[in-house]
């Protein structure tokens, strides 16, 4: 480790996971490091967002220097808040970025995702969703696509499992001899479509973030296949790393109960899903109505205005 990195990172941003895995949180979205001590690789695992990049580099500098340049990045999705620096930190890395074959269309400019649903319901996050990014980026120079057999490149003891539903090509990883799961958002450890759960990082075992969850059928079935692992460990692209008995408990009760826990009442995409295939979206469904609820996206916009400056200023005064 190299000594004198920022201490907004060392001190407040980032966190263990499990030996070898380390997750970094950049406001509402975490990015994960896992290395490889046999091949002394390591890899980058989703690229949060658009100011993601120097915190990422810092913490890479201070866990792996002088090695700090990864052998890869690997996307569990392409949403805005896995993907905001992807671009950036590819090519100063020089660097191929992984995903799915089924996230290439919104990875490679061709299609946007289907859009956000501001009426899943479950805070202001939802409220004020429709005003969040859907894509497409194109990252295609560096992209390059997962191989079907599950295999990650360069992590010899993981595996990705297939887990659509939040997007088409969402993936998961799993590393079998410790039961360590980093489930990007086939579901999540806070209730992330609320603003005062996400700024508390209450830990709350849901599924995936509502808003951004296009075909409710396919999430459940993604969170069963991830249940029946019976994971220890679970680290999740929103909220803090859960483990043990406990948390195995709460993501059983998520999949045996998952039309009452996660699908929202009269979402979107509740009763009928978006439809994507090999060149993106090709069906989504009417909206619940055409009036989005301006009330709850102007107190939305006013409470993230002000966690944001409350952010700066913590940041201001841990690096003078």
């Amino acid at each position: 480790m190299k000594s004198g990195t920022a201490k907004s990172v060392i001190d407040v941003n980032w966190f263990t996971v499990a030996p070898g895995v380390w997750g970094l949180r950049d406001g509402f979205v975490n990015v994960y490091l896992i290395h490889n001590a046999v091949e002394k690789k390591w890899v980058l695992v989703d690229a949060g967002l658009k100011r993601s990049a120097l915190k990422i580099k810092e913490l890479a500098e201070y866990l792996f220097w002088p090695d700090s340049k990864p052998a890869a990045i690997i996307l569990t999705h392409g949403h805005f808040d896995h993907v905001g620096a992807a671009q950036e930190l590819a090519n100063d890395w020089d660097v191929p970025v992984f995903a799915h074959v089924m996230e290439v269309p919104y990875l490679s400019g061709i299609s946007a995702y289907p859009p956000a649903d501001p009426w899943a319901g479950g805070g202001l996050f939802s409220a004020i969703s429709s005003v969040f990014p859907s894509g497409p980026i194109n990252i295609s120079e560096h992209l390059q696509i997962l191989p079907d057999d599950g295999s990650l490149p360069f992590l010899p003891d993981w595996k990705y499992i297939h887990t659509p539903g939040h997007s088409p090509g969402q993936i998961s990883l799993w590393r079998r001899r410790d039961r360590v799961l980093l489930a990007g958002d086939a579901f999540v450890t806070t209730q992330q479509e609320s603003v005062w759960s996400v700024m508390r990082q209450t830990r709350k075992l849901t599924g995936p973030p509502k808003y951004f969850t296009y075909d409710w059928a396919a999430a459940e079935k993604s969170v069963k296949t991830l249940s029946a692992l019976d994971p220890e460990i679970v680290a999740t692209g929103h909220g803090m790393p859960m483990r043990g008995e406990e948390m195995r408990k709460m993501l059983h009760n998520l999949a045996d109960n998952f039309r009452e826990l996660a699908i929202p009442l009269n979402g979107r995409y509740t009763n009928e899903p978006g439809v994507v295939g090999a060149e993106g979206v090709t069906y989504i469904p009417r909206a619940v109505n055409k009036i989005t609820p301006i009330v709850a996206v102007a107190a939305g916009v006013a409470v993230l205005g002000f966690t944001a400056w409350l952010a700066y200023k913590s940041s201001s005064k841990l690096t003078s």
